[in-house]
């Protein structure tokens, strides 16, 4: 049997369609393929299905989710004071650090296709905080650039700070404002944004919920170093929206837990 990949992101299927019944089977990458009868003519098709968040309540999704963060960040303060000085005695800039990401797409659930918006990021923009471990002006030319192993522009402490996923305690903050939840999939700048859906037909998907600090990719892969990482990490963040409740959630929380105290994925 072989297979080739059409430019409208349909496999199709040397194979007589009489002889086949029209199935959905739920694939290795966390969205489905749909198996389409076509003329007896033609081969039959596996399609791309549209994956969307599992039904659930919002209102107790984000209770749960403001209820953490805060008390996380009455218990993290004294470490939060400790990284904040760690950072500023050993490297020249500001303690924190901010980024425009790309935040939750609501329009999937619109009946209407008249989308008049001018300058379409893919989902609401918000502004992400870290702990900066990076050198200041590490992107002086204005252009986002993918983080890798050894990076020169990562400092000491940011790199310690990277493999324990501690400069991410900031976020706490986004999820209490709305911007993110504790689980979810990793936001990402506009401009890689912009690339990354025009390379990976699902990627799109991923904003129908709240991008989240921490998330099923992120405690089954490492950072991101090329584009077949970030294939991976989307079939990982289909897979939870799918599936995604507060019990979930917790279960993923729990997760992160020995990925960061082992310093397992960060570099």
């Amino acid at each position: 049997m072989e297979a080739a990949i059409s430019s409208h992101h349909a496999v199709a299927l040397s194979v007589p369609s009489e002889s086949l019944e029209a199935q959905v089977w739920p694939a290795h990458s966390g969205f489905e393929l749909k198996l389409v009868q076509s003329p007896a003519a033609e081969p039959a098709t596996l399609e791309l299905v549209d994956v969307r968040p599992r039904e659930g309540s919002e209102t107790a999704t984000r209770v749960v989710n403001v209820i953490i963060a805060f008390v996380g960040l009455v218990a993290i303060t004294p470490l939060m004071v400790v990284v904040a000085l760690l950072v500023r005695l050993t490297s020249r800039g500001p303690v924190l650090y901010s980024q425009t990401r790309v935040g939750v797409d609501r329009r999937y659930k619109r009946t209407d296709t008249d989308d008049r918006r001018r300058n379409d990021q893919g989902g609401k923009p918000f502004e992400m905080y870290k702990f900066r471990s990076m050198v200041v002006d590490s992107e002086a030319d204005g252009r986002a650039v993918w983080a890798q192993p050894q990076d020169p522009r990562v400092t000491p402490v940011g790199r310690m700070l990277r493999k324990t996923r501690l400069d991410e305690l900031p976020q706490l903050y986004n999820v209490i404002r709305g911007d993110m939840n504790i689980v979810g999939p990793r936001p990402e700048r506009p401009t890689i944004f912009a690339e990354l859906r025009q390379e990976i037909p699902q990627y799109h998907m991923r904003q129908r919920v709240r991008p989240g600090i921490t998330g099923w990719a992120q405690v089954n892969q490492a950072y991101d170093a090329c584009l077949d990482d970030v294939r991976q990490k989307v079939s990982y963040d289909l897979e939870y929206i799918q599936r995604r409740s507060i019990r979930e959630d917790l279960r993923i929380m729990t997760m992160t837990i020995p990925v960061m105290l082992f310093r397992h994925g960060g570099w």
